[in-house]
């Protein structure tokens, strides 16, 4: 009697822990598919191959590089070392500017051109996101 008790309850253990363990899994398979790595001008360049995932690039608008026809928008993003060219077709944000930081998401064609699909908004002028900043610095 005393030994089904005992055997029941490890078989108890055992689902519960079986479960936990697979939504960890779970949790972790879903949010490895929607992470989205930030990369730098100079980051790209030294790829050694394009991966078709979505990816954010970031930098400062080059000054002089932004050519707006109908509804797309051409600018150059630098990290002062390095420029990948960005098209994005969409309504930009309005504290988008030359000379100012950006973060743009999408697709890389190849090392020198990027699809955007997202530009990401700026809470005000002064604001430049961590990754920017970061990697501004480290250049």
């Amino acid at each position: 009697m005393y030994g089904r008790k005992v055997k029941l309850r490890f078989f108890y253990i055992f689902i519960i822990f079986l479960i936990l363990s697979l939504t960890i899994f779970l949790t972790l398979k879903s949010l490895e598919e929607n992470v989205i790595y930030f990369q730098s001008p100079t980051d790209v360049k030294a790829l050694a191959e394009i991966d078709k995932k979505k990816i954010r690039i970031g930098g400062m608008v080059k000054k002089k590089s932004i050519l707006i026809k109908e509804k797309e928008v051409k600018f150059v993003v630098t990290d002062f070392k390095n420029e990948i060219n960005v098209i994005y077709s969409g309504l930009i944000p309005n504290l988008f500017a030359e000379g100012k930081g950006v973060v743009a998401e999408g697709f890389l064609k190849d090392k020198s051109l990027f699809l955007a699909t997202k530009i990401l908004a700026k809470h005000d002028e002064n604001y430049m996101p961590p990754e920017v900043k970061a990697a501004l610095e480290e250049k």
